[in-house]
């Protein structure tokens, strides 16, 4: 909390969760930020205009929310937590706002109306599976705020410790770019470890939606055991790309010519790697 800016936003903050009996839980990801420069810092990332439909992910008491309304066509807002739910509701109603279409479900299950930019200060515990949803829609770009640790893993590079499912899943997808770090002391509760708002734009289809399935399919099988060796990897996780049974798979395996690859660990293989082998072996399997 720096200025006074921040320590009025912190302040609004406080009264409503006090006013409305609402005790914060952080193991739910409910880490609500109260720095106002940041607040706005997160906005203008977003260049928002009056023709845009933003989609925010875990909108709490709408500290976002209110002002993302304010530029955009219309915000498509989804909060689990009923309370906070009907808090925004209310808040909403009373600043006579009306472009919101506010949801009160699970962002990983419902399917999401139409939008075209994503704004969110995200619950750090649905980080990653919210994130390859993300990828399954068309969106112009998207300015997301996530733990540090998670937002340094989607920028990986192979052969570090970073790299992992992650980072090959977003390297056909989007470009990655880290915008602003934001320190821990700017939410409430405060969290062990600092934050990261990063930038995907989408990139133009480098590979068809049915080779990123394979490849998709292929990454989560591989980094299942990032330190294992290709065929190891592949055979320990055959569940998630064949119906083979060990033997059979092991024979289709040694059918191709691959012992190049094979031995290598996964951490060293490049998202082309992966993609080239997706696409040989599956083709096999599916024999």
């Amino acid at each position: 909390m720096t200025g006074e800016n921040s320590q009025s936003l912190a302040k609004i903050t406080k009264n409503i969760l006090n006013k409305n009996g609402i005790k914060l839980n952080k193991n739910l990801g409910q880490n609500y930020l109260i720095d106002k420069n940041k607040r706005d810092q997160i906005i203008n990332f977003g260049d928002i205009t009056k023709e845009d439909v933003i989609l925010e992910i875990g909108t709490g008491i709408g500290t976002l929310t209110i002002e993302l309304a304010k530029r955009a066509r219309k915000v498509i807002a989804i909060e689990q937590d009923t309370k906070i739910y009907e808090i925004l509701a209310k808040r909403l109603k009373d600043e006579k706002i009306d472009n919101v279409e506010l949801i009160n479900d699970d962002a990983l299950k419902v399917e999401f109306p139409q939008f075209n930019k994503i704004i969110s200060n995200l619950p750090y515990q649905i980080s990653s599976p919210i994130t390859f949803k993300f990828l399954e829609y068309d969106f112009d770009l998207a300015i997301l705020m996530y733990q540090k640790e998670f937002a340094d893993r989607m920028n990986g590079e192979v052969g570090t410790k970073n790299y992992s499912r992650l980072s090959a899943m977003l390297y056909f997808k989007c470009d990655v770019e880290t915008l602003a770090n934001v320190s821990s002391e700017s939410f409430i509760p405060k969290p062990q470890i600092d934050s990261t708002v990063v930038k995907l734009t989408p990139k133009e289809n480098k590979i068809s939606d049915e080779d990123f399935e394979t490849y998709s399919k292929f990454t989560k099988a591989l980094f299942q055991h990032r330190n294992k060796k290709i065929k190891n990897a592949l055979i320990d996780s055959r569940h998630e790309i064949c119906n083979l049974d060990k033997k059979e798979m092991k024979k289709r395996l040694n059918e191709l010519e691959l012992d190049e690859y094979y031995k290598k660990r996964v951490t060293v293989l490049s998202p082309e790697d992966i993609l080239f082998l997706s696409k040989e072996i599956n083709a096999k399997l599916s024999e």
